[in-house]
């Protein structure tokens, strides 16, 4: 029996790569499509006939009558409605032909990633949107930390469908940097491209077990290891370089000790100047979190109590701790020359 076969392709790849099952059902058989395109002219350089046509369901169905098997290019968005009356005339007529989807070739993963791509080059080129052609690195910087704030929310909320609409926002962070870094200066530009290529390099260079056959015993080796080529790529002088200065200051902190722990540098924390004791913190409502322990929750409250304090006292506790934790990575990198 006769068929009708929509071969549907993905527009994300090079037109020319198609299955082999496809190639010889465009060879073997009449081809038509509803417009000239990279696929059309592919197969066509295949030495394949493609007849473009306005009325393809009368067309397609005038082949299969006479009893011979034709072929669809489909195009972008799969051609939905000439499927769907395609697929109701020839219920109507069982015997006329048959209707077949092939598929010539398949989105590969990531692919939806080059759509990105291309709407954000039309938002950023002339005739885009305005607001987003005269933004800077600088002038979207707060944007991106927003951005990973939000995305850290919906982690701690727990919301997967809300963290994967936030990835999306901390994505067009990314798309749109690197669009704007096209139009740096030559010899100062790069692109989205330069970014991913990046990234896949580090990837493969920083997990040797993965990509080198290197023997790891556990985590905490691979961890080590990942230490051990990031200070060698970056040829930093001090445990403390590299070490991002906008974080919170907690997270500063934090990030400071674990990086002098894990160097090896021991280094006293600074005595506290000695200070009246504070006036009691109202007790703050119970943590209603099955999964706080504890020593969390009274840490916590002694955090809160010191913030309490600094307010009361007309201090910036986030600018005390920060200050607090810089000094002390003096001190570490001290201690690192002194060594």
């Amino acid at each position: 029996m006769a068929r009708v076969v929509l071969l549907v392709t993905s527009p994300r790849l090079p037109a020319g790569l198609l299955t082999a099952a496809a190639w010889d059902v465009v060879r073997a058989n009449p081809v038509f499509a509803g417009a000239d395109g990279d696929l059309v002219t592919a197969v066509r350089a295949a030495g394949a006939e493609v007849t473009v046509t306005e009325d393809p369901a009368a067309d397609l169905l005038a082949v299969v009558a006479s009893g011979r098997t034709v072929v669809w290019l489909a195009g972008p968005a799969g051609d939905q409605a000439l499927a769907r009356e395609l697929g109701l005339r020839l219920v109507r007529e069982p015997g006329l032909a048959e209707l077949e989807l092939m598929y010539g070739s398949w989105d590969p993963p990531g692919a939806r990633l080059l759509d990105a791509v291309a709407v954000m080059d039309r938002l950023v080129s002339p005739g885009g949107d305005p607001w987003k052609r005269v933004q800077t690195h600088a002038s979207l910087a707060q944007f991106l930390l927003e951005e990973c704030y939000e995305a850290y929310d919906a982690i701690e909320a727990g919301d997967l469908d809300a963290l994967r609409e936030e990835l999306g926002d901390v994505l067009l962070q990314v798309v749109l940097h690197a669009r704007l870094a096209q139009e740096l200066p030559e010899g100062e530009g790069w692109n989205v491209d330069d970014v991913a290529g990046g990234l896949v390099e580090k990837m493969i260079r920083r997990n040797p077990h993965v990509f080198a056959g290197r023997t790891v015993e556990d985590i905490d080796e691979i961890v080590d290891n990942w230490e051990q080529i990031k200070q060698a790529e970056k040829a930093r002088g001090s445990a403390m370089d590299g070490i991002a200065l906008a974080q919170p200051a907690l997270a500063l902190a934090a990030k400071i000790l674990q990086r002098a722990e894990r160097a090896g540098v021991a280094v006293p924390l600074p005595a506290a100047d000695p200070s009246p004791e504070p006036a009691a913190a109202a007790a703050p409502p119970a943590v209603d979190r099955p999964d706080a322990s504890f020593a969390e929750h009274g840490l916590g409250v002694e955090l809160l109590a010191i913030v309490a304090r600094a307010r009361a006292e007309g201090l910036d506790a986030e600018a005390a701790l920060r200050r607090a934790a810089l000094a002390y990575a003096e001190a570490v990198r001290a201690a690192e020359g002194s060594a």
